[in-house]
C-alpha cells in the first residue's frame, strides 16, 4: 500500500488512533468468537459491517488525505453500527431477559458497539471543527511503519470476518441463534 502523503498531523493521528480502535474491536469480538466459542448474531454481523466501513473512512483519510467524503464514510459507519446495536438491545430490554452472549464490563457487546459509536461520532465532529487548525500545528514525528502495520491489520481483519462469516452462515442466511459453523457441519 502506497501512500501519497505522510500523515503526521494530529488530526492524521486521531484518525489513526480511530482505525486502531475499530482494529481492537474487532480483535475483542473474534477473541469472544475463536476462543469463547460465540458466534456472532446476524445484527452482530451487520454491526461488524458498519465498523468495517468507519474504519475504511480513517484508513481513506490517513492515506489519500483528509477529505469530507471519508468522514462521510465514518460517520455512516457508525451509524448503521448505532442502528444495527439498538436494535439488539431493543430485543434484549424485556425485563427478566439476559440478553445475547457475553458481558464485558457489566455490559453486553451491542451496548458496547453503541456506545462505540457514539463516540466515533462524537470524535469525528471534533476532528472536523479542529482541521482548518490543523496546518497551523507543528506537525508530528511518526514513523510510517506504525501507519502501516495498522492498515495491514485492519485489511487481516476484514478478511478473516469475511471468511468467518462465510464459514458461519454457509450459502444461505445466517441463523438467528448460530452455533454451528455451517459450512464446516457439512
Amino acid at each position: 500500500m502506497k501512500t501519497q502523503t505522510h500523515p503526521t498531523t494530529v488530526v492524521h493521528l486521531v484518525n489513526m488512533v480511530g482505525l486502531l480502535g475499530i482494529c481492537v474491536s474487532l480483535v475483542i469480538a473474534f477473541y469472544y468468537q475463536l476462543v469463547m466459542h460465540e458466534l456472532p448474531c446476524p445484527l452482530c454481523l451487520l454491526q461488524r459491517i458498519g465498523l468495517i466501513i468507519a474504519g475504511f473512512g480513517f484508513l481513506f483519510n490517513i492515506y489519500f488525505g483528509l477529505r469530507n467524503l471519508h468522514y462521510g464514510m465514518v460517520i455512516i459507519g457508525s451509524i448503521l453500527t448505532g442502528i444495527m446495536a439498538s436494535r439488539q438491545m431493543f430485543l434484549h430490554i424485556l425485563p427478566g431477559d439476559k440478553g445475547y452472549g457475553s458481558a464485558f464490563l457489566g455490559l453486553h457487546f451491542y451496548t458496547w458497539a453503541l456506545v462505540t459509536s457514539v463516540v466515533i461520532i462524537a470524535a469525528t465532529a471534533v476532528v472536523l471543527a479542529i482541521s482548518e487548525m490543523n496546518s497551523s500545528i507543528r506537525p508530528l514525528n511518526m514513523p510510517p511503519a506504525l501507519f502501516r502495520i495498522a492498515s495491514w491489520g485492519f485489511l487481516l481483519l476484514i478478511s478473516a470476518n469475511l471468511v468467518s462469516t462465510v464459514l458461519e452462515c454457509g450459502g444461505g442466511q445466517c441463523a438467528d441463534n448460530p452455533v454451528i459453523y455451517e459450512l464446516l457441519s457439512k
